[in-house]
């Protein structure tokens, strides 16, 4: 390596960033993948401009309080990592980079507040749904709050369904296939507790036998993504004892989780459970990975014309290099006709906690994915990650649609449909 940055930290996470800042060549072809930079046109809201400000940092050439605001503007989307001839390895180097600064950050309390108030409650679901019952009722005063509690008002929808209790087990319908653990998820517990019911539904009449680990906590992406690395830690130290259960697969059906649980060898760089984490990782899988591989049986329906639009998730499509998956199970049904969505690859605003924490471009965003699919006039819109699922559906309700609004579903909920004759 041609850098200083392993030098002067000399540990796992230093050899990360290292080798992430020494793979690019400033080659600009991440420039139009970058939704910042597509929005704003400033080289340091660009991944490039990013990487040469946390070399920056990591050299003692330009302070973290200099470079944190074209850093936080980053949505960890990694449309660039899929745009980059040159491999580098963005993701890992964003998420290592803040879980190694933010202990030295200096936040005002209220933003300290507010941060940590978020991921607890997302971290424990009956917590959550009792907070945005709160919210609701806080509604009529949104004016007269703070400006840093309007966003997250605003993104609750004005009802929530019952919060369901998981069963431990889910039986196969006939012959069993295979048998998976399942990560249930927080928000979307609370939020859409129908994508767990569809997906249960789903895998037991695919001849999938579903445990789902009592013991298991929330997979900590947010956590991870945010830079509070030690309580990262600590959740996924708690998933990798409740999902050693020696099942075919650990299956999640939200992107963000899924992708968060294939992190946890960069989490655990360099910590006891390292090759556990590895372990662990190889046997994650999204739950449209693991049905295409499985092999679907076939959906009894009349081939009546059906437009899907589907939403490629960033850390299904960036991430984890998922696309074909997907949009073959929803092929799958007989009549459906997939569009494509004009800038499909642009993230749609939501990422993570993103949406709260900046929320004027991850309004932008949405809007503009709002425009893009309105245009192509679907009967429904299908995706598979319950953050983009909360941002899409509330930035279409505010679009002028001039029609009526086509709905929102996870995938496996089109699948479920389609198999119960609803569709």
């Amino acid at each position: 390596m041609n850098n200083n940055v392993a030098a002067l930290h000399p540990t796992p996470s230093g050899e990360i960033m290292a080798h992430a800042v020494d793979a690019c060549v400033h080659c600009g072809f991440c420039l139009p993948a970058c939704p910042t930079y597509v929005l704003l046109g400033d080289e340091m809201d660009s991944p490039r401009g990013r990487i040469f400000l946390m070399k920056g940092v990591l050299e003692n050439e330009i302070a973290l309080e200099e470079a944190a605001p074209h850093l936080d503007r980053c949505l960890g989307c990694q449309g660039c990592v899929t745009a980059c001839p040159s491999g580098v390895a963005y993701g890992e180097l964003i998420t290592t980079f803040r879980g190694y600064t933010e202990a030295t950050r200096r936040r005002p309390l209220l933003e300290r507040i507010k941060r940590a108030g978020i991921l607890k409650l997302l971290q424990q679901p009956r917590l959550f749904r009792a907070g945005a019952m709160l919210g609701n009722l806080a509604k009529p005063f949104k004016r007269v709050l703070p400006k840093v509690l309007q966003t997250p008002l605003e993104l609750l929808p004005d009802h929530l369904p019952p919060l369901e209790v998981a069963p431990e087990i889910v039986p196969a319908i006939g012959v069993r296939r295979a048998r998976v653990a399942f990560l249930v998820g927080c928000a979307q517990q609370v939020l859409a507790p129908n994508f767990n019911a569809a997906t249960l539904r789903v895998l037991a009449l695919n001849g999938v036998e579903t445990v789902i680990p009592q013991a298991q906590v929330c997979c900590g992406a947010a956590a991870l993504h945010t830079g509070a690395r030690g309580e990262a830690l600590s959740l996924a130290r708690q998933n990798l004892a409740a999902f050693n259960l020696g099942c075919d697969a650990v299956i999640s059906n939200a992107a963000g989780c899924s992708s968060g649980l294939r992190e946890y060898p960069l989490l655990f760089a360099g910590e006891p459970e390292e090759a556990l984490a590895h372990e662990f990782a190889a046997r994650v899988k999204d739950i449209s990975v693991f049905l295409h591989e499985l092999g679907l049986i076939p959906i009894q329906r009349q081939p009546t014309p059906l437009k899907i639009a589907y939403h490629d998730a960033c850390h299904l499509a960036h991430a984890q290099g998922v696309r074909l998956e997907p949009r073959a199970l929803l092929k799958s049904i007989p009549g459906v006709e997939l569009l494509e969505i004009p800038e499909g690859e642009l993230c749609c605003g939501s990422a993570g906690t993103y949406n709260l924490e900046q929320p004027e471009i991850a309004a932008q965003l949405g809007e503009r994915k709002a425009s893009r699919v309105l245009g192509l006039r679907p009967d429904l819109i299908a995706g598979g990650n319950i953050g983009c699922h909360t941002q899409i559906t509330r930035h279409i309700a505010l679009q002028p649609s001039g029609g009526s609004v086509p709905p929102m579903y996870h995938t496996l909920e089109v699948l479920d449909l389609a198999y119960r004759g609803e569709l």
